[in-house]
């Protein structure tokens, strides 16, 4: 319990970070972005302990919160879907997908080529974060047995990336120049957020050539028996 509020409290002022360095925003926009990164930026904690571990003694030692940061990175990556979903899209499918009404032709039309997809890829994340949420206990472990689980568990690097793709695509294509909206500044979450996505791949790599090493017979010293 002290670890879940811990990383709770954690949650939240990095949620307040991200809300109070956008000031230009509108609020409604703040509060969903300032959660959705909030969600990346845990999630990558919680993957990046695993192969950190291996690599360090010292992030060894932070392996028991791995469990409560993945959790609480689910629970932001919800909320988010929630807050765009309820607040923005209204509950509108078209909306949902990029489609907008336009007077002048008197019907809803796409324009947002990427919108649609890029929703449609989170969504998909947030699907399988729910997965992962409801599985995240030892009760879940104990039933579906241990390699079941992990396996299970392992899907978690791909639902990074994919939250990955979904935000690329509002941090460098949805609010650059367009025809019918003034374009706002650059948002300064976007090389950040691709650093997070490399130094992951980067630790993962280190790990497993690190376990390969580690798992390679000794040679005998030259001379020996």
């Amino acid at each position: 319990m002290v670890r879940h509020i811990s990383v709770g409290i954690i949650a939240v002022l990095l949620t307040a970070l991200f809300w109070w360095s956008r000031m230009e925003w509108t609020p409604d926009m703040r509060l969903w972005r300032a959660v959705g990164d909030s969600a990346v930026v845990l999630l990558f904690a919680a993957l990046a302990m695993g192969p950190a571990a291996r690599l360090s003694a010292v992030a060894a030692g932070m392996l028991h919160w791995r469990r409560q940061v993945g959790i609480w990175a689910g629970l932001a990556s919800v909320l988010h879907a929630v807050l765009v979903i309820d607040g923005w899209a209204k509950w509108s499918v078209q909306r949902f997908l990029g489609y907008e009404f336009v007077p002048q032709l008197g019907r809803e039309v796409r324009l947002e080529p990427g919108f649609g997809l890029a929703n449609l890829i989170g969504l998909v994340a947030v699907l399988w974060l729910l997965v992962l949420l409801a599985t995240s206990s030892d009760r879940a472990v104990r039933l579906l047995g241990g390699r079941s689980w992990k396996w299970l568990h392992g899907g978690a690097n791909v639902v990074f990336y994919l939250a990955v793709l979904h935000s690329a695509y509002f941090l460098f294509l949805h609010y650059t120049a367009s025809f019918h909206r003034a374009v706002p500044d650059a948002n300064w979450f976007r090389f950040p957020m691709l650093g997070l996505a490399v130094v992951l791949l980067l630790l993962k790599w280190a790990a497993f050539f690190s376990t390969v090493r580690a798992g390679r017979p000794r040679r005998p010293a030259a001379g020996g028996a």
